[in-house]
C-alpha cells in the first residue's frame, strides 16, 4: 500500500521550529500540528493518514521530531506538555538536518555508555518504535478488547475520577450517540450538566460523527464529550468548535491514555533509584 503521508521525521525539523515562532515560542503539541498542517499545506489524506493504532503518521513522525530538536537545545518542554523555543532555538533560522541527527546520535552513544539505553537511531531504523508512544498503545490495545459496553463503565469510571458528580451511562438504544451523562462542579458553584459519547474505535472519528452527536445533544446538555480509542480528523476537531455551535470536548485514544496513566486506573508507575557518587565530596571531606 502506497505511503500518504511522505514526510520523515527530520523533514519536519524546520516545520516544527517555524510553528512555534509562530505561536509565540510555545505551543501544545496540538497547536504545534495544527501549525506545522497549515505550513506543509497538507491535505485531509496526509493529516489522518494512521502510523498505528490511535497515532497517525503526522503525530509519530513529529513526536521524533520534537525529541531530536531538545536533545539538539532548540527546544524544551514542560510536564504539561507544552513545548517551547529555548534561546538557542529563537536565534536559530534554519536546521541542517545532518547536523542534527550526528550530534543527537554523538549524544546518545555517550549516554548509552552510562545507563544502557537503547539509542534512538537504533529504534528508529529497527522497527520505528518510539519510546514515547509504547506504553500508550500497549494500554490501548488491552483497552480495545473489553466490549464496548466495558468501555462505556471505563469511560464512566474515569469521569468519576476527574470530579463528575452524578455520572450515569445510559441504557436507551437509538439515543443519538449519547452513552451517559453527568454533571461537573466548577469551583464548587456553577454546574454543568454533560452527556458523554464513548467510541471503542480503530482509525479516526470523522466530522459526520461529531455533528450528529451535537444534534442529539441540543436541548439536553450544557456540554458535550466524545472519548475514543482512536483519533479525530482535522474535521472533527474544527466541527467540534465550530463558530455559533455548542462546542463540543474530545479526547482521543494517546489523550485517554494519559488520563489512566494519571489516574493510576489499570497502570503501575515505576521508579528507578539512580544513585550517582560525588567523588569530588570525599575529594575534599
Amino acid at each position: 500500500m502506497s505511503e500518504i503521508f511522505k514526510y520523515k521525521y527530520d523533514d519536519l525539523f524546520t516545520p516544527t521550529l517555524q510553528a512555534l515562532k509562530r505561536l509565540g515560542g510555545s505551543g501544545s503539541v496540538r497547536e504545534i500540528e495544527e501549525q506545522v498542517s497549515e505550513l506543509l499545506k497538507l491535505s485531509e489524506e496526509e493529516i489522518n493518514d494512521i502510523h498505528r493504532e490511535s497515532t497517525t503518521k503526522l503525530t509519530y513522525r513529529l513526536a521524533w521530531s520534537r525529541n531530536y530538536l531538545k536533545r539538539y537545545g532548540l527546544l524544551e518542554n514542560s510536564s504539561r506538555g507544552v513545548w517551547a523555543l529555548t534561546e538557542k532555538g529563537k536565534e536559530t533560522k534554519s536546521i541542517d538536518k545532518g547536523a542534527v541527527k550526528k550530534a543527537v546520535l554523538e549524544l546518545d552513544k555517550k549516554e548509552r555508555n552510562t545507563d544502557k539505553r537503547p539509542l534512538l537511531t537504533d529504534i528508529e531504523n529497527s522497527s520505528e518504535e518510539l519510546i514515547e508512544f509504547s506504553w500508550q498503545e500497549e494500554l490501548l490495545e488491552s483497552v480495545k478488547k473489553i466490549s464496548p459496553e466495558n468501555f462505556e463503565r471505563l469511560c464512566q469510571r474515569v469521569l468519576r475520577e476527574l470530579g463528575f458528580l452524578n455520572v450515569e451511562v445510559t441504557q436507551r438504544s437509538n439515543d443519538g450517540g449519547i452513552d451517559g451523562q453527568g454533571l461537573i462542579r466548577l469551583g464548587g458553584v456553577l454546574s454543568f450538566h454533560v452527556v458523554f459519547q464513548a467510541k471503542r474505535y480503530q482509525g479516526s472519528v470523522g466530522s459526520s460523527i461529531v455533528r450528529d452527536f451535537r444534534g442529539a445533544m441540543i436541548g439536553r446538555a450544557d456540554k458535550g464529550l466524545i472519548i475514543t480509542t482512536g483519533s479525530f480528523t482535522r474535521e472533527a476537531r474544527r466541527e467540534a468548535n465550530r463558530d455559533g455551535a455548542p462546542p463540543i470536548d474530545l479526547i482521543d485514544g494517546n489523550e485517554f491514555a494519559e488520563k489512566l496513566k494519571e489516574l493510576k486506573l489499570g497502570v503501575e508507575i515505576e521508579f528507578i533509584e539512580k544513585v550517582k557518587v560525588k567523588k569530588e565530596w570525599f575529594a575534599n571531606f
